[in-house]
């Protein structure tokens, strides 16, 4: 069990020891500040240690966002504090620095009379960027009542940092929010309208984008001279002090969005239940069903799934479920779709359908008991960042058995390929362009300010998200023409979706970036760099063609070499050299491109180019070679290749870089592994099933080499969890 560590005699009739033993933690008591350093030591290292002040009131759900979230080195909301085992010793030294100022914690904090914060003190909270996983909290909690010592500058406790790592931890943290005023009166948290928000609803429009606001009365805006931490009184505490310092030193303190939740620190009995009211006056069970929800969604994901899912995840979380066992059961269900649709039959094709949306609704769940429950884990993480590929694929793969199975034999493989490549590069698309511009300086341009004046109207905001299809509506699409139609009307119907989807927002991100002002920072263009997938032909290329960036050079290279390849491909017929000389040609082009920092305004193009060149060239040449079981084998390849693809974008958003480059050297790269395709079907086109076989090989050889290094690094201690929580198109 969890630790924690009251300093003083608690204040009478406070539930806070009752809320911490709620949150897993057991609870001791420290005499003072002396006491507080004793007792952290004797917590063991390996565990969470957390500091509260003990005249903390507020939510349950404001003290566990605060204290039992495993994704952050250091997490803290106002009068409480939590750090990770990576950063005991900084704690330990913040301690130290307290004491040797003569900051001390008083051993009774029973409402009593305290400091005010320091004037100019700017203490908002912030906010750290969500990822995602699976893992319980652990780890003890410190409480401590101290005051702040007379005349001392400190830096804010909300004070926000710079996006950074901490110990080896990908965390990501941002400014953001802060948490919600207290009315004056005692009634209730207020939105920007003065209206009690008493069952956690979203704010008003034009309120703040954390969901708070100032109640009548409250004080100027944080940073003012005399500012007080929004969701408290004027009540300063040692242990926001405590983080300040962490800040200070480089510790990336997570502040997490409250909204109407209360976190308070009290100097008096009056103040104490104003806090109190405040607390009673908002349900936080409903503010914590509703935040387990994603911001952004699909138009179906959130009016028909999310409504009743997030009960599903607070049904799971009270019976001890995780979010990997529920994300295991949506990718069983997925398979059971796929398998029912092999069938051919009309029974198996609705039983599918039906299948697959039950799927999609545990795929909701599983995120929503992670945030929920607030349960996180770099194996959750690896979990969600590739079973939504896999049960895709598998479905599709399930389809075209069926469509061979069911009456006349229809052959609809080409099809499901055709779909998982067009689907894969518009994903490439999307992960390509917001690398570049994740923290692109000068990033403003008009086709940007216009989207932003169409997602203030209301309905524009669902017809946009709808026409980009993502996986909400893509799947629902899926399961309803299983059910009423064939394979074939299906795989059209997705083909034309998709690529729809794919050139409204290509289309869109292109205009954006000719007409934006942005400098590419030197982590996306190392982000774009490992995106390409170059192996050791265009690394040997690039080195020989060394040259200065040019704006529109690489994309140029890039599309001629893919055009080149593909039009080859599909020109000269299967057993013909010239597909082989233009994929060399495309090496040569690819080297080009990459010869030099991919700076340009359209060089985030280069990696779906490639995707596509690559991709491509498998799926004509397995449809032209008419040879018995080369397009399932094809299918299995681009499956492989894909999965690599994906995990490389789901390491570079985690913060850790791409895959190990002596990987992207073994299999080839994406022009060495398309210079082979080329040739084993020049070499093997007349020996019957060789070019099955010889796909079939490779596609085996790669998804092991890819796996095993996939797997070692999704379960290590280094891993990031990430989630994918901003709602983006899947």
């Amino acid at each position: 069990m969890s630790t924690a560590i009251l300093t003083g005699v608690p204040v009478a009739g406070s539930s806070l020891g009752d809320d911490l033993r709620s949150l897993g933690f057991d609870v001791r008591t420290a005499a003072d500040a002396a006491g507080v350093t004793e007792e952290l030591a004797a917590v063991p290292a390996h565990e969470r240690v957390a500091l509260v002040d003990p005249r903390f009131v507020g939510h349950v759900h404001a003290l566990r966002l605060a204290l039992t979230d495993p994704r952050f080195p250091a997490a803290a909301t106002r009068g409480a504090l939590t750090v990770q085992p990576e950063a005991r010793t900084a704690l330990t030294r913040a301690l130290a620095a307290a004491a040797h100022r003569g900051e001390t914690a008083p051993a009774g904090a029973a409402g009593g009379p305290e400091r005010a914060a320091v004037p100019g003190a700017d203490t908002r909270d912030g906010d750290a960027g969500p990822v995602g996983g699976d893992a319980g909290p652990s780890g003890g909690a410190v409480a401590s009542g101290a005051g702040h010592r007379p005349g001392a500058t400190v830096r804010a406790p909300g004070a926000v940092h710079a996006p950074g790592e901490y110990a080896g931890s990908p965390s990501r943290t941002r400014p953001s929010g802060a948490a919600t005023a207290l009315d004056p009166s005692g009634a209730a948290a207020l939105d920007s309208s003065g209206t009690a928000a008493a069952d956690g609803s979203p704010p008003a429009p034009g309120a703040h984008p954390s969901g708070a606001a100032a109640a009548p009365g409250a004080t100027a805006a944080p940073g003012a001279p005399g500012a007080t931490a929004p969701g408290a009184t004027g009540t300063h505490s040692w242990v926001d002090d405590i983080a300040a310092r962490l800040d200070a030193e480089g510790v990336p303190v997570h502040r997490p969005e409250l909204g109407v939740l209360v976190a308070a620190v009290p100097a008096d009995a009056r103040e104490r239940a104003t806090a109190a009211d405040a607390v009673a006056a908002v349900d936080d069970e409903r503010v914590r069903l509703r935040a387990a929800v994603k911001s952004r969604d699909g138009f179906f994901t959130t009016f028909c799934i999310s409504p009743y899912s997030r009960y599903i995840a607070r049904w799971c979380a009270r019976r001890g479920l995780t979010p990997n066992q529920v994300t295991t059961a949506s990718l069983l269900t997925a398979l059971i779709a796929a398998a029912c649709a092999a069938t051919g039959t009309r029974p198996g094709f609705v039983s599918a359908g039906v299948l697959l949306i039950a799927s999609f609704v545990l795929d909701c769940t599983d995120g929503q008991l992670a945030r929920y429950s607030l349960q996180y884990s770099t194996l959750g993480a690896w979990l969600d960042a590739t079973f939504d590929r896999a049960k895709e694929y598998a479905y599709y793969a399930g389809l075209a058995l069926g469509a061979a199975r069911a009456g006349g034999g229809d052959d609809v493989w080409a099809l499901a390929l055709g779909a998982m490549v067009l689907q894969t590069c518009r994903h490439v698309v999307d992960f390509a362009f917001n690398e570049a511009n994740h923290d692109a300086t000068g990033n403003t341009s008009p086709t940007a300010a216009l989207s932003g004046r169409l997602d203030s109207v209301g309905w524009t905001v669902w017809a946009r998200r709808m026409i980009v299809l993502p996986i909400g509506e893509r799947w629902a699409m899926i399961a309803v023409l299983t059910a009423f139609t064939t394979p074939r009307i299906t795989f059209y119907a997705l083909l034309v979706g998709c690529a729809l989807a794919a050139c409204y927002t290509t289309a869109g991100r292109v205009l954006r970036s000719l007409t934006r002002r942005a400098e590419r920072s030197d982590r996306a263009v190392r982000a774009l760099a490992e995106l390409t997938d170059s192996g050791p032909l265009a690394e040997a290329v690039a080195k020989a063609a060394a040259r200065g960036a040019g704006s529109f050079l690489a994309p140029l290279s890039a599309v001629l070499g893919a055009a080149a390849v593909l039009a080859s491909t599909a020109a000269g017929g299967f057993g013909s050299w010239l597909p082989v000389g233009c994929a060399v040609l495309y090496a040569v082009l690819a080297g080009v491109a990459v010869a030099a920092p991919l700076k340009g305004p359209l060089d985030w193009l280069v990696p779906p180019l490639f995707r596509a060149a690559e991709y491509g060239t498998i799926l004509i040449l397995a449809a032209r070679s008419e040879v018995n079981g080369a397009l399932p084998a094809a299918f299995g390849l681009v499956a492989a290749v894909a999965y690599h693809h994906y995990d490389t974008v789901y390491r570079i958003r985690g913060g850790t870089g791409a895959p190990p480059h002596r990987l992207v050297r073994a299999i080839g790269g994406h022009e060495g592994r398309t210079v082979l395709v080329t040739a084993a079907a020049a070499l093997l086109h007349d020996q019957n099933q060789d070019f099955t076989i010889a796909l079939t090989a490779l596609a085996a050889a790669l998804a092991l080499a890819v796996l095993i290094e996939s797997i070692r690094f999704w379960v290590s201690s280094g891993a990031p969890a990430v989630h994918d929580e901003t709602g983006e198109p899947a």
